[in-house]
């Protein structure tokens, strides 16, 4: 066996090892002194993104992997941990460790001047390693821990700046809702091993019947994950938590996010897809009028900040509920297979495809926001000004950015936001409308922190304002640039990846048939 297929066969155990082995051996290194601190965190995520990427190819071309730590019989009526992986859980993992290593690239300047960076450095890899542990995890009860590791070292990271009185209030704020959320869902995984003595994702949608308190269990871990994933009216923690942690912290926190929302729909769509009385369209439109809820909510509450990071973190509750608008389209016609042909696969497509999205265009507006802070110590739009005479590479990344999350073309974000608009538009006319003005509303919002940030005269204190370090912008760079190529080819990205994942969340039988072979319901 050559050490590419060692790595194949171990990915999934690797890709969660090797993150948590980093942040035990963080400290030690960083005793050494800083520059190899920083050099050791960027190669471990380097070389976790890359088995990323090598488990992806291979998931993405049809192959579920499973990963069993124990005994390798899954007929053994014995607890074990299972990974399993399909092209959903490879589409959000590519999403974290992207996330991740821009992340402590943009941190080796953006917080170098900071103390206790040994334990900033631990938290992000285990926050990393929480998230993929999210995402590829076959259990709910490992799904469980999982969420409390990314839980607690995010709260962690958003108090990093512990001498900033509102940044631990966010993180107080953060760990409340969470521990909420893992009670939830705690109680919810309590609900279906007492029934049906299992805690395998793919055994108990084989198992589960939908009686009453599977209906309680489905709400459980529906609201559950909606609290962590910014789900109004659950959103509370998330413009505090978005805008009070460091910027490199910020596009950590939107990686966890989304491993939450991928919660949303591992539950929906693999763990009760098969159960009969269930109703598709009933929980399909629960989740579109959240969506259009936290779309609406966002805007408006964007449109009124005057801070430049919370009025960005408010942009990103608008987002995900485009996310919930098409992934709920799709649910909301499940069952009849012309409706889904025509409407039901394009709206998930446009919702899969835009978290990616998401996560790229609100990374690098956050990112820009923390170049901003860098140069300026300041984030009151109302206190800036004339920035693009000293700082024109972050202004054209920020231009990048305001293109994107307001879906012009050419941006990735365009691509994404047609499909739900279009899609929806068969479902009802009313929810693409909807969608279509809260992107027109994210345009204003952005353009109006254009002309207060960049344009106008430059004022006096910020006359010798220079641009950020090198490694900030190779951070910013890296995002833009895989923002372009995703504009500039949709298609690429779509028929690659966005449609097997998609794919996978349709055909739930073959998760189920991973493990049970015998298995005969799913689509």
């Amino acid at each position: 066996m050559n050490i590419i297929d060692f790595l194949l066969q171990h990915s999934p155990a690797l890709i969660v090892a090797i993150p948590l082995l980093g942040a035990f051996l963080t400290p030690l290194i960083s005793r050494i002194n800083n520059k190899a601190r920083n050099i050791f965190v960027i190669l471990i995520l380097g070389l976790t993104t890359s088995i990323v990427f090598l488990l992806a190819n291979d998931v993405f071309a049809g192959n579920i992997h499973t990963y069993v730590f124990g005994s390798q019989d899954l007929a053994l009526p014995i607890v074990r941990i299972l990974f399993e992986v399909d092209a959903m859980s490879a589409f959000m993992a590519i999403i974290g460790s992207i996330l991740a290593l821009v992340a402590v690239i943009y941190s080796w300047a953006f917080i170098k001047e900071n103390t206790g960076l040994d334990k900033f450095y631990t938290l992000i890899l285990l926050t990393t390693a929480g998230m993929f542990g999210m995402v590829l995890t076959g259990d709910m009860f490992n799904l469980f821990v999982f969420l409390e590791i990314t839980s607690i070292a995010s709260c962690a990271l958003i108090a990093f700046w512990t001498n900033k009185g509102k940044s631990v209030e966010a993180g107080f704020k953060y760990i409340v809702i969470s521990s909420i959320g893992a009670l939830f869902l705690l109680f919810a995984i309590a609900l279906l091993y007492g029934q049906y003595n299992a805690l395998n994702i793919a055994t108990l949608a084989n198992a589960i019947q939908f009686s009453f308190l599977d209906k309680i269990a489905l709400v459980l871990l529906i609201a559950a994950f909606a609290m962590k994933a910014g789900i109004v009216p659950m959103h509370m923690w998330l413009p505090d938590a978005y805008s009070k942690a460091p910027a490199s912290v910020t596009i950590v926190l939107v990686g966890a996010t989304q491993a939450s929302l991928y919660g949303v729909f591992r539950v929906c769509f693999t763990l009760y897809g098969n159960t009969i009385n269930l109703s598709p369209a009933s929980i399909g439109w629960i989740i579109v009028l959240l969506g259009l809820i936290t779309m609406l909510l966002g805007v408006a509450m964007a449109l009124i900040q005057s801070d430049f990071k919370r009025l960005i973190a408010f942009s990103a509750v608008a987002e995900i509920g485009f996310m919930f608008l098409g992934i709920g389209a799709g649910l909301t016609v499940l069952g009849n297979a012309e409706m889904m042909a025509a409407i039901g696969i394009p709206a998930m497509s446009g919702g899969v495809f835009h978290i990616m999205n998401d996560a790229l265009d609100i990374g690098l507006l956050f990112l820009v926001a923390g170049a901003i802070y860098y140069a300026t110590r300041e984030t009151s739009l109302d206190k800036l000004g004339g920035l693009a005479r000293n700082m024109k590479y972050t202004t054209v990344f920020f231009i990048i950015g305001l293109f994107a999350v307001s879906g012009i073309p050419p941006m990735n974000g365009f691509a994404s936001k047609l499909l739900i608009y279009e899609s929806t538009f068969q479902l009802n006319p009313i929810l693409s409308i909807v969608a279509i003005l809260s992107s027109i509303m994210l345009l204003a919002v952005f353009v109006k922190v254009f002309h207060s940030v960049f344009l106008g005269p430059s004022l006096p204190k910020f006359k010798e304002v220079k641009e950020v370090p090198k490694s900030m912008l190779i951070a910013m760079g890296i995002i833009a640039s895989i923002i372009i190529v995703f504009g500039l080819f949709p298609e690429l990205i779509i028929n690659n990846i966005v449609e097997p994942a998609v794919s996978a969340l349709v055909n739930y039988g073959d998760y189920i048939r991973e493990v049970i072979p015998t298995f005969t319901g799913g689509i």
